[in-house]
This record gives structure tokens, sequence and C-alpha cells, in this order.
């Protein structure tokens, strides 16, 4: 009985310091080095507190005004440091460790991120990146519409699964139409396009320059190509024209091409997302209702 009056002591002042944890200032000046999370900071409403980005950082259009502090694994803690950032953002992607270190010795709050391709992955990053804006609720949101979206497709996809067996699909990262890297196992692409309803036909791990001869050996249904420099159209026929062995893949035979925004391919799971995966499986089922709606 006589230790109470000490544990309610305790218990109050652990509670006042919760109290002022919680009303220490959030921060206001934010540099990102992934382009998923810049997205997620502007569809919770904080692009107004951006003051950089990095070169991954191309969604909305209107980053693109910001000033960038280069590639995410090649920051530079000069360029950082000149725009006088509370908090710099980014995924264990970010670096090189120096100047991470440089940039906290420096006072700025530097918070890291998942850059996995995993739904769990998206939930923990939007709740963390909630906190740190102030907008819990409206991150607790999102992450719930987003899961509803995309269990709505993967329902749609397993729906066409029963009429067409899974196509055979390679993804070809390249630049400028040059020889292209294949997405093989425990990478961002093939993660895209397993969860879009593919078979990645690609069985080495990580991403790969294989020779057009193995290319045209595997023999892809569909080709998904995601150019670091040319988009659209330009993109494929760049592709075609500096591999011509592609040409003969039942792929390139069919016109069934499809081209990929290469910032969803780094930096985790954005909020484009769940559209690119729907545009992917509509080309993979084509003759299937795969949609996003339930």
């Amino acid at each position: 009985m006589m230790r109470r009056p000490s544990v309610l002591i305790a218990l109050c002042a652990s509670l006042a310091f919760a109290a002022v944890a919680h009303a220490e200032p959030l921060p206001q000046r934010w540099v990102s080095a992934g382009g998923a999370l810049s997205e997620w900071i502007a569809a919770l409403g904080g692009q107004a507190r951006l003051v950089g980005v990095d070169t991954t950082s191309q969604h909305p259009e209107s980053l693109k005004a910001l000033p960038s502090v280069g590639y995410q694994r090649q920051l530079s803690a000069e360029g950082i440091l000149s725009l006088r950032p509370d908090v710099l953002v980014g995924t264990e992607e970010m670096g090189p460790p120096p100047v991470l270190a440089q940039v906290k010795q420096a006072g700025v709050r530097v918070e890291l991120f998942s850059s996995k391709a995993d739904l769990a992955a998206v939930d923990e990053n939007l709740k963390h990146l909630g906190t740190l804006l102030g907008a819990e609720r409206q991150a607790g949101i999102l992450a719930s519409e987003y899961r509803q979206r995309v269990a709505a497709l993967q329902a749609a996809i397993a729906q066409a699964k029963t009429q067409q067996k899974a196509p055979g699909v390679l993804l070809l990262v390249g630049h400028g139409g040059g020889k292209p890297m294949i997405a093989g196992q425990d990478t961002a692409g093939a993660w895209l396009v397993e969860q879009a309803g593919g078979h990645n036909l690609a069985e080495h791990a990580g991403y790969k320059n294989v020779s057009v001869e193995s290319l045209a050996g595997l023999d892809p249904e569909v080709l998904v190509v995601s150019d670091r420099a040319l988009i659209g159209e330009a993109a494929v026929q760049a592709m075609l024209k500096e591999n011509p062995g592609l040409s003969a893949t039942r792929a390139a035979r069919d016109g069934r091409i499809v081209v990929l925004d290469p910032t969803l391919l780094v930096g985790g799971l954005g909020p484009r997302l769940p559209e690119a995966l729907q545009s992917l499986a509509r080309a993979f089922y084509p003759k299937g209702n795969v949609s996003l709606q339930p």
C-alpha cells in the first residue's frame, strides 16, 4: 500500500513526458530522396513542406520544379544541407552512408522507410509518414483504400486465370534502347509481373544483362519495357532497333509489348502502383474483365 504514491507519481511523469514528446513541433522543411515517398507525402497533403527531392521523384509533375539533391543512392551532403531541411526521408536504398552521417551530424533528422515490394511495407511507411506529417487519420484511410483496390484487382486476375493460362513475361530495363537488364527473382520488377498475374520467365536473381539470343530462346508472350531515358512508343522502338533479336519473340510478333514507368521500380511501392498493376494485368489478360473496382 505504501508504494502506491510512488507508482502514481511515476505514471504521471510518464504521461507528462509523452505529452511533451507529442507536442514537439513537426518538421516543416522536408527533403525526400525517394519517388514513392515523395508521392505519398503529396497524397497526404504535405507537398508544401518539400524543399528538395531526388531524381526519382517525378510525380506529381509539380515536384520537378523543386531543387534536386541527385539520385537517391548518390546524394550530396552539401546539396541537402544547402536547403536547410528539418528532415531527410528516404528508404534503405538511400546513401551513401558517409553522406547520411554528415547530414545527421549537421542536426538534420534522417528518417528511413522500407523499399520492399510488399503491401505490409506500404502500411508501415504510410503510418510513419502520417506521424511525421500529423496526418495519421488520412494515412490510415489511404492505406485501407490502397489495400481494397489491390484486393479487387487480385480477385479479377484470379477469375481471368480460370479462362487463360498465366502468360510468360520478361521485364526489360534499358537506357535509350541499349542492352537491357532483365528483372530476375527477388526484384521489384518480378513482384510487379507476378502481382499482375504474369509468369516471370527469368530465373536468375536480381537484375542481369542477358544476351538477346537467350531472350529469344525464352520466347516471352509479353514483354514489359521500362526505359530510363525514353517513354512510350519511343522506348519500344529503340529497344527493338538496338536489340533486333527481340523481334523474333512471340511478344514482338503479336504486338504484346507494354511500357512501364521506371520510377515504379525504385524506392518502394507508391500511390500509382494499383493503376500500374491494372495496366499490366489488362495486357496479360486482354479478354478478362480486370479492374480495380470490386
